[in-house]
């Protein structure tokens, strides 16, 4: 017989919650149960909640857990949004700025790439001065582009309870200044590269 309350693990986001459901009048818990006991746990409304287990979506409300093989100790997950409109507004705008992120991420990925061609002799060496000026210029314009992201989060002041916000901006802003390093990091090597063709050419005149 299946068993009338059973215990499980439900990831959603990065916290897990163990949930223990159950049944109403004897019978046995059902995925509604699970979804009343998980509003309660996590702040998110039955309506918004998608509850997934071994990848299917568990929809039928009045379904028996164990009719999709849920039992005692089983990982589930639910993706759901609790949050306000406000909060939801603030978060899109995250979302757009790390959109601009990953643009400047894959022009700072082009230079870098570019950069190693040169130094693998892709190109006539006297014409590497020239390119290596251009990638120059190319990093310093996403150096700059990251900076202006940086200032685009920092204007974002968001209440103490958007925590989802929160932790975004924080998460964003970690993401920037490791782009802004690796910026640097491109342009130590850019310049690096172009020394050391000079100093062969100075040889060469010599």
């Amino acid at each position: 017989m299946a068993e009338q309350t059973v215990t499980v693990t439900v990831a959603y986001g990065s916290t897990k919650h163990s949930i223990t459901v159950t049944g109403q009048d004897g019978s046995e818990a059902t995925v509604k149960d699970l979804s009343d006991a998980l509003a309660q746990a996590t702040g998110v409304p039955a309506p918004s909640q998608k509850i997934i287990f071994k990848g299917k979506s568990l929809k039928d409300m009045e379904e028996k857990l164990s009719s999709f093989g849920v039992k005692q100790g089983c990982k589930l997950m639910m993706i759901g949004k609790r949050n306000s409109p406000e909060e939801e507004a603030e978060l899109k705008k995250l979302k757009d700025i790390e959109k601009s992120v990953e643009q400047a991420a894959k022009k700072l990925e082009k230079v870098d790439g570019e950069l190693t061609g040169l130094k693998n002799g892709f190109l006539a060496k006297d014409l590497q001065a020239e390119a290596l000026s251009k990638l120059d210029h190319r990093v310093k314009v996403a150096s700059e582009q990251f900076m202006k992201i940086l200032e685009q989060i920092d204007s974002l002041s968001l209440p103490e309870n958007f925590n989802d916000c929160r932790m975004k901006k924080k998460g964003l802003v970690k993401i920037v200044q490791d782009f802004l390093a690796q910026c640097d990091k491109v342009e130590a090597g850019i310049s690096d590269h172009l020394a050391k063709i000079q100093s062969k050419n100075m040889a060469l005149v010599d």
